[in-house]
């Protein structure tokens, strides 16, 4: 599957809010994200390795995620392959026992709206990454690739209903880390 994902910048968070509180009610998490790299190998290639764990006030679960290189440039969207685990730690360690190491770890506190819009599955999530200014909101559904140039058009149907289509951002959390780190 392919999770045809839109990113944008909120300036209004509570004008978001309003709207897709409208929808349902969204549920708090805390991602944590653990990105892995093995001499360029991941980002050369413009794919990603990661352990995230999220955390909400019911659960807190595990998930190894690999992205494949982007399929459309201009939304960043990627096959996405994912599984639950267990033991993030004995994750961690198998990987770095096989010669990756930590590229970069960040905190994303988040709202989750899980919701239908235009006959798809769609996650909203508001993002506020505690090393980056202001906020961020992701669509994203989970598609075939027949299926995804029409789901990036709903997607994108969804960000103008919020006002967000000129807000478009298209580069990742970890090259905004990065940068913001090395400033």
């Amino acid at each position: 599957m392919i999770e045809a994902e839109l990113k944008a910048r909120v300036k209004d968070v509570a004008s978001v809010k309003d709207w897709l509180g409208k929808q349902v009610a969204p549920e708090a998490a805390t991602y944590q994200d653990v990105y892995y790299d093995r001499d360029d190998e991941m980002t050369g290639s413009d794919r990603e390795l990661r352990v995230r764990t999220v955390s909400t006030a019911q659960s807190r679960r595990s998930v190894l995620t690999y992205k494949q290189a982007r399929v459309d440039e201009a939304s960043g969207s990627k096959p996405e392959h994912e599984t639950e685990v267990s033991n993030p730690e004995a994750v961690a360690s198998f990987l770095l026992d096989t010669g990756y190491t930590e590229y970069v770890r960040l905190t994303k506190h988040c709202q989750n709206y899980a919701f239908q819009f235009a006959g798809y599955e769609v996650l909203a999530t508001l993002v506020h990454v505690p090393e980056l200014d202001g906020a961020f909101l992701e669509v994203e559904t989970l598609v075939s690739e027949a299926r995804l140039h029409a789901a990036l058009e709903a997607l994108g149907d969804l960000l103008r209903e919020l006002g967000l289509e000129n807000e478009l951002e298209s580069g990742t959390y970890t090259d905004a880390i990065l940068a913001a780190r090395s400033r």
